[in-house]
């Protein structure tokens, strides 16, 4: 019945867009609306992942939901930085970063993880070089960032020496990226796994995976266009607006994944959704971004505040310790969660630049 009722509720995707553009409706209405379209959509490509990683393994499958799953968060950006908010741009990547490995990894271990004495087996080695990676990300925006918190913060001067930074990162993440991928398909192979019968192909899966994360880009832009009126009617500044709520949205897909896929007892495959969605955002969404921002204009420096870069080199940081020997558990991803509430509330203290 439960699975039924998601199958139907993707109707709510076609209904926002009428809605929006035929109907013309108020944005609290086009808020809702997308808000709950989203959910489905975001449980479709769970499931889609869910079949891709039977053919491929948990660590590419948690590449493929981390890279369908992230496409909404860059076509977000990139609408953004057009309507020159660079600050709701920074805010939500580096929101979507700490969000991903506080609050989506918590949550999958939360519905998926072992009981305090006997933690489920994860890949530990994977984990931590994706946490490892974030780190990185963190120190090179650094180079941006410190000149960037005297005089004016979106000087054409840090715009530029964005670049290197943006190219750094691109070709570490690629490299790292293009390994790791051998290394799990050299894993999978070795563990003599085959899909279960009855699944979707390999094909079917990839498919359903493209054209749900071009509908969730669409109903995300929706949301996002929508939620910036209704936000600032309520008095809420626009960094929490970006580096919490827009994050959240952006990151629906891995939200609805990682759960629904940690409580049907893949947890490894979770937690690479998790971390390995925080790892893509940080080393190619953000320089593809910033990049890209120079056609799109106006150009993006990575300049971003201390709490920002605190909040992502400390998630991280406390993330590598949590899970260091290797097994997840249902308490650590309570603690997850409690830090990420302690974040969100400082980036609400925070309020604007």
């Amino acid at each position: 019945m439960g699975r039924k009722l998601l199958w139907a509720s993707l109707a709510l995707a076609p209904v926002t867009f009428l809605l929006r553009w035929v109907f013309h409706a108020d944005d609290t209405t086009l808020f809702i609306a997308a808000a709950a379209a989203l959910v489905p959509l975001a449980w479709l490509i769970g499931e889609a992942t869910e079949h891709a990683g039977e053919h491929t393994g948990p660590g590419i499958g948690g590449f493929l939901n981390a890279s369908f799953g992230n496409a909404p968060e860059l076509i977000i950006a990139l609408f953004a930085v057009n309507a020159s908010l660079p600050e709701v741009v920074r805010g939500s990547l580096a929101g979507s970063v700490v969000s991903n490995i506080l609050l989506v990894l918590g949550a999958a271990l939360i519905f998926g993880g072992g009981d305090a004495r006997h933690g489920e087996p994860l890949d530990r080695f994977s984990l931590l070089l994706q946490l490892g990676l974030v780190t990185v990300a963190v120190l090179l925006f650094l180079v941006p960032s410190v000149p960037g918190w005297t005089g004016d913060a979106e000087r054409h001067s840090l715009a530029v020496l964005s670049i290197p930074v943006s190219l750094a990162l691109l070709f570490l993440y690629l490299g790292v990226t293009m390994w790791s991928l051998r290394r799990h398909k050299r894993l999978f192979e070795e563990s003599g796994e085959e899909a279960a019968s009855g699944g979707w192909s390999l094909p079917v899966s990839l498919a359903t995976l493209g054209a749900a994360t071009v509908v969730t880009a669409l109903i995300s832009e929706t949301l996002v266009h929508s939620l910036d009126s209704f936000a600032h009617s309520a008095g809420i500044s626009e960094f929490f607006i970006a580096a919490v709520i827009v994050a959240i949205v952006g990151n629906a897909a891995e939200h609805g994944g990682a759960i629904v896929i940690a409580h049907r007892g893949k947890l490894p495959l979770a937690t690479e959704i998790a971390v390995s969605s925080s790892a893509q955002v940080a080393l190619l969404v953000t320089p593809v971004v910033a990049l890209l921002s120079w056609v799109v204009t106006p150009a993006l420096p990575l300049n971003f505040r201390p709490i920002e870069l605190a909040a992502m080199g400390g998630a991280a940081v406390l993330v590598a310790i949590t899970l260091s020997d290797g097994l997840g558990r249902r308490w650590e991803g309570f603690f997850l969660v409690a830090v990420y509430v302690a974040v969100a509330a400082g980036f609400w203290v925070a309020g604007d630049r």
